[in-house]
């Protein structure tokens, strides 16, 4: 690490402060290029440590970044992650304030729900999905508090990896039997289809970012808990909405779920 604990808390309530009260900044690496991946993380952490003290709590993880085309842009072999809490979660069918936010887009989840603990390192996709209980779908609506969406990996993952709300559908589906790798994914805004992919689109298949969300763990003495629920990143591009947009996310075998900006 690079940064003193002073300067990471201060980047913390920077970055927190963008967040809830819904103003843009600029990537914090331009003012700390000496910043390295765990301090970015430090950062993240410190952020969580705040929503906790407040009253907060975790009700999932999620990983960002996994598409190999996207890992390969930003020059990158792994996933980045971050955490969900309790004032994310949107009911399926259910409003959100656009005016909380900077400038969201919404990206089409195949969401994972844990019945076993997972552990790192050398987790992979076998054990992922022993440890699986069901899955759904999910859209999350990512938020980044940079500018114009610019900004480089260690400051996206300083930010939460973009966190903002998220919607899960109420259809749960066991895996077995399923190959999530050919899953359509089709999200919709205003009745036009404006995204459609795969499950195969996620790394290859959604359950390595589970994987490498536990192997990353490991490198802290941490693990997945069972009963974890666990975005596993977009299908598609993310896209854009504004004020009156309604977004629904229909996946092949596992359902639909939907939500309104107002």
């Amino acid at each position: 690490m690079n940064l003193n604990q002073e300067t990471i808390q201060k980047l913390a309530e920077h970055l927190e402060n963008a967040e809830l009260q819904a103003f843009d900044v600029v990537k914090i690496t331009g003012d700390y290029p000496d910043m390295d991946w765990e301090d970015a993380y430090a950062i993240q952490n410190e952020i969580l440590r705040r929503k906790l003290a407040r009253g907060s709590k975790v009700v999932g993880l999620k990983a960002g970044l996994t598409s190999f085309a996207k890992m390969k842009q930003m020059g990158v072999t792994t996933p980045v992650f971050g955490f969900l809490v309790d004032y994310f979660s949107v009911p399926d069918g259910g409003e959100i304030k656009h005016s909380e936010l900077i400038h969201p887009k919404v990206e089409p989840e195949i969401v994972f729900v844990t019945k076993k603990a997972l552990k790192g390192p050398g987790c992979h996709i076998g054990a992922v999905l022993a440890a699986t209980d069901f899955v759904m779908p999910g859209i999350e609506i990512i938020d980044s508090r940079y500018r114009d969406f610019k900004f480089d990996l260690k400051s996206v993952i300083a930010d939460n990896c973009s966190s903002s709300r998220f919607v899960l559908g109420g259809q749960m589906t066991p895996v077995d039997g399923i190959d999530l790798r050919t899953l359509g994914v089709v999200m919709e805004k205003n009745g036009e289809p404006v995204a459609i992919g795969a499950g195969a689109a996620v790394l290859g298949h959604p359950a390595t970012a589970i994987a490498a969300l536990a192997n990353h763990l490991a490198q802290y003495g941490e693990e997945i808990p069972a009963g974890t629920m666990i975005l596993s990143g977009g299908a598609t591009e993310a896209v854009s909405v504004a004020p009156g947009d309604n977004v629904t996310l229909r996946i092949q075998t596992l359902g639909s779920c939907s939500c309104r900006f107002v």
